[in-house]
């Protein structure tokens, strides 16, 4: 069972997916950065300043009278709609960053296969290759 273990670890495709894994942890915290100290602070301004999604909450149940969202966790259950919205932002500008990368890849990738020479066809398999030399000798004989 330990050499299986080992094996399955050894594939290519499961260390492909561990670095796509860590590597899409480190783009996430890069996108959280992007949201909160780059299009939050654009959006506040536009919208008359001090204005921040994450504080934003309905309480529901009665108790709750905290200005802050993390404050008001502690007096009692909240709808924190305004946290949602920054993560939906947070996916939208994540999803664009990633559709951009697509289209620069697949973009790359079409320059170097109009640079690739033509592959020359392949030889025929054997056993075609000897059909054909036969039906060429019986088309000479006839």
């Amino acid at each position: 069972m330990l050499n299986e273990f080992k094996e399955f670890i050894a594939r290519g495709n499961v260390i492909d997916l561990a670095v796509g894994v860590i590597i899409g942890a480190a783009f996430s915290k890069i996108v959280d950065s992007v949201v909160n100290d780059l299009v939050m602070p654009i959006v506040g301004a536009i919208t008359g300043g001090g204005f921040d999604f994450s504080d934003y909450f309905l309480p529901l149940t009665a108790n709750v009278t905290a200005p802050t969202l993390a404050a008001a966790r502690q007096q009692g259950a909240v709808f924190a709609y305004g946290n949602f919205i920054t993560v939906f932002i947070n996916f939208l500008i994540l999803a664009w960053i990633i559709f951009l990368m697509i289209k620069v890849v697949n973009r790359i990738r079409a320059s170097v296969e109009r640079e690739r020479p033509p592959q020359p066809a392949a030889p025929p398999p054997e056993d075609i290759q000897l059909l054909s030399e036969i039906r060429d000798i019986l088309k000479q004989r006839a």
